[in-house]
Parts: C-alpha cells; structure tokens; sequence
C-alpha cells in the first residue's frame, strides 16, 4: 500500500472541526470516492474530531491518502494527550453518549468507516485511526 499524501491538521477550537470535515471531504472527492461513502467518513470525522477537542482537550488530525493499486482510501488519525477513556467498554456501547457531540458516539463512528482502531489509556490520551476506501 502507497501513501500518495500525508499531512497533519490541529483539532484544537471548533474552526478546526469545521476545517476537519472541509480538508476530508477534499480529500475523498479527489479520490473517486462516492457521495455516500463520502458522508459516512465526513460524519465520522465530525464525531471524532469533536470529540478530540472537547473530551481530549485538542490534539490533531493525520492524514494520509492510500492506494493500494486496486482501491484508494484516505485514512484519519485522530491523537490527543487528555485523561484517556476511563471506560472504554461504556464508551463503545450502542446509544450511549456523553452529551456535546452528534450523538454518534464512538460506536456510530466505528460503523461509518471501513477501518477503525481506538487506542486509549487513562492518562495518556487517547488515538483513534479511522479509514474508508474507494
């Protein structure tokens, strides 16, 4: 697999969430990818981009546009250095929310996307890689 294009965002103030969502949609446009897989990522980066903000205290988003030959996909990775997700079996439980996001929720995310990793510890923050593909 090839990384055509990498690049790194901060996600610290709401302009940024806004510009998350602006730079991912670019990026699934210039890969081909279709309108509806182009939401789904689009409402995922919402979600988590938000959620690095306002539980992660800000951090950033990487970027990268992949090719693998057959398929091109852009992967995110969203990274902060908060307090982490103390419950992490909660946190990806169906219909539950924190309040303050689109009431998504990590587990709404995890079923936009194609690819989802979520690494968290408390104290030491937390990364949440996401992909979608053509």
């Amino acid at each position: 697999m090839n990384v055509v294009n990498s690049g790194t965002q901060p996600v610290r103030i709401e302009q940024d969430v806004v510009l998350a969502r602006q730079t991912t949609r670019k990026l699934a446009q210039d890969c081909g990818m279709r309108l509806i897989d182009l939401t789904k990522l689009v409402t995922a980066v919402s979600e988590l981009a938000r959620n690095t903000m306002v539980y992660g205290g800000g951090g950033d988003m990487d970027w990268q546009v992949l090719d693998d030959g057959a398929r091109k996909g852009v992967r995110l990775t969203f990274r902060d250095e908060g307090p982490g997700i103390p419950d992490l079996k909660l946190a990806m439980t169906d219909g539950w929310t924190s309040g303050g996001g689109l009431g998504l929720g990590l587990t709404g995310a995890r079923r936009l996307v194609e690819d989802f990793e979520l690494d968290t510890e408390p104290g030491k923050g937390t990364r949440v890689t996401i992909a979608r593909w053509t």
